[in-house]
């Protein structure tokens, strides 16, 4: 086990939050958000066996960037056997602000992987939504060598109608989940399908990938909404893959 950090992306040292010897990493940025010209890299790699958590300290606060953008790139290695668990705070965009997105993962064809992403748009003066600029979130998948997903997201809500579908559809928040994993098949698809059928709040589609793997998209218009959603799949994913209830992440 080693971590690095440098610049004013931070990790905190590992915890366990209970006795299963889950471990957690928490993601920091000290500045208190992302301004314009902002670049962050995250590197995770876990051996063979690893299992680990990563999360964010609080949410993620995009502020204007007028003319420019903030970025962030991920890079995951997952070796055999290993499970990852990618669990941020909400990602808050503010008005007038551009951020992009990328993170490619090379895993291995026994290795889990959860990814999960909230969308929330900030405060703005006139008590509008969507004033940010632009959105733009871009994910590729790699399992045993071979091109399994590459999933775009693209916002940009100057252009769309706020009263149709380029709109979230009338919604606010936008969440996506994704999960790769060899033992993902009809019958775990269906027991999904009725988690969310357990919170109609929200409106969500479940997409199986052309391997072991789905998407869930969700549309809702409150951060928490979406959050309990996606812990009830994490946990039903945990009591599966590892026979482990969820961990509380303890930030409230």
């Amino acid at each position: 086990m080693a971590q690095r950090h440098a610049g004013t992306l931070q990790t905190l040292r590992p915890v366990y939050l209970d006795d299963s010897g889950q471990v957690t990493y928490h993601v920091v940025n000290p500045g208190g958000g992302c301004l314009r010209g902002d670049s962050y890299a995250i590197d995770l790699e876990l051996l063979a066996g690893a299992h680990a958590l990563v999360t964010t300290q609080s949410a993620t606060k995009v502020y204007r960037t007028p003319d420019s953008a903030a970025s962030q790139h991920m890079r995951i290695v997952l070796g055999p056997d290993s499970v990852l668990e990618y669990v941020p705070d909400a990602l808050v965009i503010y008005r007038e602000a551009t951020y992009r997105q990328t993170c490619t993962v090379r895993m291995a064809a026994s290795a889990s992987l959860v990814l999960a992403e909230i969308v929330t748009p900030g405060w703005s003066p006139d008590g509008a939504l969507f004033r940010y600029d632009e959105l733009r979130m871009r994910t590729e998948i790699v399992r045993d060598g071979a091109l399994l997903a590459v999933d775009n997201v693209l916002i940009t809500p100057g252009s769309a109608d706020p009263s149709g579908i380029g709109f979230l559809d009338g919604r606010t928040h936008f969440g996506s989940l994704t999960a790769v994993d060899a033992r993902v098949d009809g019958a775990l698809l269906d027991d999904l399908h009725e988690v969310t059928v357990g919170h109609p709040t929200v409106r969500s589609g479940l997409t199986r990938l052309n391997g072991p793997g789905f998407v869930l998209r969700c549309l809702g218009d409150d951060t928490t909404e979406l959050t309990a959603l996606f812990d009830a799949v994490i946990a039903l994913l945990r009591s599966r893959w590892t026979g482990q209830a969820p961990l509380n992440l303890r930030k409230y």
